[in-house]
């Protein structure tokens, strides 16, 4: 007598990249179009078919910026995605490579970041349109999320971060600074230490 419980996989091996994949592994899937680039995807559970003549994925989708209401944002990283509430099944057939999805944290430790390495740092509702967390912590004078793409200089004393532009330098300025201090800590000489033996951070992004 069958219980109507499906057999489960730990692993299955795709060919045509050669390599196995398990659940929780973040992977390329085919996208329809010849000319879009693949989709990426959590695989949550891999099962047989009905028929028993294939092998299917249960997914949990990955967003690019472009794909939520509002699109792309500045603060949006080139290698940024949003985990979705999207789930699907899909043949294993249409995974073409596996990746891998850092939070914002590791991506940012990254000796050198990979064409295959990404970043997520917000969950996507897809049907409202609406991210947790619904904030994040801002830097600058322009008051904006981090991007881990631009390069970024850190106050010594207030230790906030710098976007160069923002407070009128170059890149090639801030990277030969020894020291930094914002004008709002020049302006408040006390809050500058005497003996500073810390230098200027860069807080940027890797390709």
């Amino acid at each position: 007598m069958s219980t109507g419980k499906r057999q489960t996989l730990d692993s299955y091996f795709i060919k045509c990249i050669r390599k196995s994949i398990q659940p929780g592994d973040c992977v390329y899937m085919r996208s329809p179009e010849s000319s879009n680039r693949p989709y990426i995807a959590k695989v949550k559970r891999i099962e047989p078919d009905d028929k028993g003549s294939d092998v299917n994925v249960h997914v949990q989708w990955y967003y690019w910026p472009e794909e939520t209401t509002g699109g792309r944002k500045r603060y949006h990283g080139s290698k940024e995605l949003f985990i979705s509430d999207h789930h699907d099944v899909q043949s294993a057939d249409t995974i073409e490579g596996k990746c891998t999805v850092h939070s914002i944290k590791s991506y940012t430790k990254l000796e050198a970041v990979e064409n295959d390495d990404f970043y997520c740092r917000f969950e996507y509702a897809s049907a409202t349109g609406e991210f947790y967390p619904n904030r994040a912590v801002v830097y600058c004078k322009c008051e904006m999320p981090y991007n881990p793409d631009d390069l970024m200089i850190q106050c010594e004393s207030c230790k906030d971060w710098f976007h160069p532009a923002c407070i009128g330098m170059t890149a090639e300025e801030a990277n030969g600074m020894e020291h930094f201090f914002c004008q709002n800590c020049l302006q408040n000489s006390h809050a500058i230490p005497t003996h500073s033996s810390m230098k200027v951070a860069s807080k940027r992004g890797r390709r």
